[in-house]
């Protein structure tokens, strides 16, 4: 499914905040801004604030509160890297997070066991047949997640 358009990292906290209003969650952000300042962008020249191509990049790092504690750090390149209850997503699409967050808050995600070898997967479904899904590290599983186990 094509999820609407977020072509900028400020459309895409603008959408992550209509999420958290609508589950009524507490939200930080922390932005950086400019070449120097971006966690990709290692080869900037001394000073550079601006790319090459006279962009200025741009990522986010936002905080939900509530239950289960999400973070989202959204990049300049149009992905986002998510960790649900100590579980990362990497490179899920900016224009998929507010999706993958309904999802998240909505009751829609589930964990999934599996008997051999043993272990565990936290599945993020999204409309139009979309999923996501990560391997849980650990023995043990946090309440949230042991609350959303399916077999």
């Amino acid at each position: 499914m094509t999820h609407p358009p977020l072509p900028t990292t400020e459309s895409a906290v603008t959408a992550i905040r209509a999420v958290a209003a609508e589950y009524r969650l507490p939200m930080s952000v922390s932005d950086d801004i400019g070449a120097d300042q971006t966690s990709r962008r290692t080869s900037a020249a001394l000073f550079a604030v601006a790319d090459p191509d006279g962009s200025l990049p741009h990522e986010a790092f936002v905080e939900l509160g509530g239950s289960p504690a999400v973070t989202v750090h959204l990049f300049p390149e149009d992905d986002a890297h998510i960790t649900v209850d100590g579980v990362e997503f990497l490179d899920v699409p900016r224009d998929a997070v507010p999706a993958f967050l309904t999802s998240v808050y909505g009751r829609l995600a589930f964990v999934k066991g599996r008997f051999f070898p043993p272990g565990h997967s936290l599945v993020v479904p999204l409309p139009g047949d979309e999923t996501y899904k990560e391997h849980i590290a650990g023995p043990s599983l946090t309440p949230w997640l042991a609350a959303r186990v399916r077999d």
